[in-house]
């Protein structure tokens, strides 16, 4: 059939279509449609929009690459509950009493051991967890008992129970819900709590700095625009607000999604747009897409469906695409964010069976570039004990770095220090190309000055423990009254003579059973003794033999879930030519 033009009246089907006028989207046209003699609708006719992304596709990890037998948290409080960077992944767990969470190097995956070390030095449930964008080791959460702490994770993972903190900052005088780390600038930390109170803490310095208080209700969702200059809230009185974070001072606020439940949000890019998630007052899941400078009414607002999980926003800067997954959900829906109208075009989502408790993400410079993986995210299944990785991938056939799905994204360097911050400068995020700094993690050790709270590190002990087991011990069987201790820089008489009498009977001894039968099979008494294996062994060593052990036990481990892979394929051939031949003895029967 011929495109229809300007001016031109064709009847197809009984339909009399009649175009009104041109839109300025591309191939589309909006008509006019009457059928039967019923009144004119107006409908859209929209081409195939031409988008890179528009072939996403989800691929979950096999169950040997995820994180099995984790006792997932079954708190009902509105948060991910999981956190990941280049190095490791986080997760909340059920703890009877107080409040803990794990922490897993990301190759340490499999079933994890029941008895495995975690960050116990919370006194409450932990409600939210956050990684340090600049630095990889620390870790900062917050729990029911109104503090937040900051923890330094070991490169290797925790070897024991961690519960000496690095910071402990009280302020809040109800339990603190969520946490955000400043995107730009080092050692700001943002804590809201249900005292409708959100804290901005200077975190070298363990204080806080500014108290925003323009909440009439609990708060559920706080984000960051780009540069950090600005700071999205939504809360429990229905509003959207974008608070100038330095000053407190609330720019626009406007009236939000009209359900009862919790509502989302997040910045888009610079395009000085805002994107919330929440319900409408029929308990319809919505997205909606504000104009930050005027949040009166939304610039577009859809309804996703009609469950009853709460929707979480997460955005990619550097793709433009927006993922929205439900708690309990058992899929991811992505869109592609554009500047004209309407604003988000639907992809496509990700199917799962399985429902999510909570869902983290890796940062971009996490991703595996060699797979054209744009993003990852790491499932809470709300049943099993799992940590489920789920890559979202632009299908492409050569394996070269593809510069148009991976421009340069934020490195792990603060641009602005705390001072500058605070001072009133804004910057943007440092940018680092993908091609040559692909998974860059970081590693800053502690630093011990009157900023910086000075804290020993975990494994302080264990080098003391080293340095007195490296030491060798010479027993004195003497009885105790014969020895009498004095002072380090005197020696008397009464020393020399107790230090020749031991002498004389160790001389004495030398003709026991023992050594007569050491001298008639060759071995003098006064030969040089072996050198004990832990004077061979330095340290360096027996941490170098503990990786290798590590590495052997991980190879056993991996050829053993081969066999036994081999043994139920064998015994599903076994099953399946038992069927068979029970089959054919019942035909020859029948005959």
């Amino acid at each position: 059939m011929p495109p229809v033009k300007d001016e031109t009246l064709r009847e197809i089907n009984c339909f009399d279509i009649n175009i009104v006028e041109k839109s300025p989207a591309k191939n589309s046209a909006l008509v006019d449609v009457r059928a039967c003699n019923k009144p004119a609708a107006k409908v859209w006719f929209r081409g195939v929009r031409s988008s890179k992304f528009r072939h996403v596709y989800g691929v979950s990890f096999k169950r040997e690459r995820c994180y099995d037998n984790i006792k997932i948290t079954r708190n009902a409080h509105d948060s991910n509950f999981c956190a990941v960077n280049p190095k490791f992944v986080a997760i909340v767990t059920e703890v009877a009493g107080g409040g803990a969470f794990l922490v897993l190097p990301l190759d340490h995956t499999g079933r994890l051991d029941f008895n495995a070390s975690r960050v116990t030095g919370h006194k409450g449930p932990v409600l939210d967890i956050k990684w340090n964008p600049f630095n990889d080791n620390i870790i900062a959460s917050c729990s029911d008992d109104c503090t937040v702490k900051l923890w330094h994770i070991p490169d290797g993972g925790l070897s024991m129970h961690l519960t000496d903190w690095l910071v402990e900052l009280h302020g809040h005088k109800r339990r603190v819900a969520y946490i955000e780390w400043h995107p730009t600038a080092e050692n700001i930390l943002l804590s809201a709590g249900f005292d409708y109170l959100i804290i901005v803490w200077d975190v070298g310095k363990g204080e806080a700095v500014k108290v925003i208080d323009c909440h009439s209700d609990v708060i559920y969702c706080m984000s960051f625009n780009r540069d950090g200059s600005l700071l999205a809230t939504t809360c429990k009185d229905k509003k959207l607000r974008v608070i100038e974070p330095r000053r407190g001072i609330v720019l626009s606020e406007g009236q939000c999604h009209q359900g009862t439940k919790a509502s989302k949000c997040t910045f888009l890019g610079g395009q000085g747009k805002v994107l919330t998630t929440g319900f409408s007052r029929y308990s319809d899941r919505q997205y909606a897409v504000w104009d930050q400078h005027d949040l009166s009414k939304p610039l577009v607002c859809e309804t996703i469906d009609s469950s009853s999980g709460v929707v979480f926003p997460y955005y990619d800067y550097d793709t433009n695409m927006v993922y929205l997954a439900g708690k309990g959900d058992g899929n991811i829906r992505y869109y592609e964010v554009v500047e004209e109208a309407p604003y988000v075009h639907f992809l496509n989502q990700y199917l799962s069976g399985n429902p999510q408790r909570g869902l983290g993400y890796m940062p971009k410079r996490g991703v595996n570039t060699s797979i054209c993986e744009v993003f990852r995210f790491y499932k809470l299944h709300t049943s099993r004990g799992l940590c489920e990785p789920i890559s979202m991938i632009v299908p492409r056939k050569s394996d070269c770095f593809q510069e148009d799905l991976y421009p340069d994204t934020a490195a792990p360097l603060p641009a602005l220090t705390a001072k500058d911050w605070l001072s009133g400068m804004n910057a943007s995020p440092i940018l680092i190309s993908m091609k040559t700094g692909v998974t860059i993690s970081t590693h800053k050790p502690r630093t011990n000055n009157k900023d910086t709270p000075a804290l020993q590190p975990q494994d302080a002990n264990n080098r003391k423990k080293f340095a007195f087991l490296s030491r060798e011990t010479t027993p004195d069987y003497r009885p105790l009254g014969t020895w009498q201790p004095t002072n380090d820089n005197h020696v008397n008489d009464n020393d020399v003579q107790a230090i020749n009498e031991k002498s004389q009977k160790t001389n004495a001894n030398q003709n026991t059973k023992f050594h007569q039968l050491q001298r008639m099979f060759g071995k003098q008494c006064g030969d040089a003794e072996p050198v004990p294996l832990y004077k061979q062994i330095n340290q360096g060593d027996v941490f170098s033999t503990e990786h290798e052990l590590r590495l052997a036990f991980n190879r056993q481990g991996e050829e053993l879930r081969i066999v036994k892979r081999q043994l139920q394929n064998s015994q599903q051939r076994v099953r399946e030519l038992e069927q068979h031949v029970a089959a054919l003895q019942a035909k020859l029967q029948n005959q």
